[in-house]
């Protein structure tokens, strides 16, 4: 069975396999910062928060928003916990006082260090295993499913 929109040499089986695949890496991606999170009472939206204010110091809650791509409503309660748990610490913008720009506290700074350095040592790991190309595909594949205006620019 060969879906119409797939080139002729990649069929609906091979679609599956990669699928399974995909979903047993990002099981294993992310099971270690799962584990680690959930000893704090935190979960996996918590890890996304982090990462964004990690890899942007000083983003407000707007660019937040656009980068995980959810509501307001959606994130307040996990940021309000982060921030609570002083992991996250807020700031007024110079330009406008009602703008919060998110930075990680110490305490978050090394939380998501911690986090940072299960899944860097997971894909090091993995393209060291592959291809000298493999990170720059692998790199250009998600950039195309992500498929937001935003996530080629993060």
């Amino acid at each position: 069975m060969t879906d119409v929109n797939m080139p002729d040499n990649y069929n609906a089986t091979e679609v599956r396999q990669t699928m399974a695949a995909f979903f047993h890496a990002y099981q294993a991606f992310t099971a270690k910062p799962d584990q680690m999170l959930a000893k704090r009472g935190l979960a996996r939206v918590h890890h996304r928060i982090l990462f964004f204010v990690a890899y942007q110091p000083g983003l407000n809650v707007g660019e937040l928003l656009q980068a995980l791509g959810v509501s307001k409503q959606a994130i307040n309660l996990p940021l309000r916990r982060l921030i609570t748990d002083g992991l996250i610490e807020t700031h007024s913008a110079s330009h406008d006082r009602r703008v919060k720009l998110l930075q990680l506290s110490p305490a978050g700074l090394a939380l998501e260090q911690a986090l940072f350095q299960e899944q860097q040592h997971l894909l090091t790991q993995a393209f060291k295993q592959l291809d000298p190309q493999a990170s720059a595909h692998w790199l250009a594949l998600n950039q195309t499913l992500a498929g937001r205006e935003g996530a080629a620019s993060i």
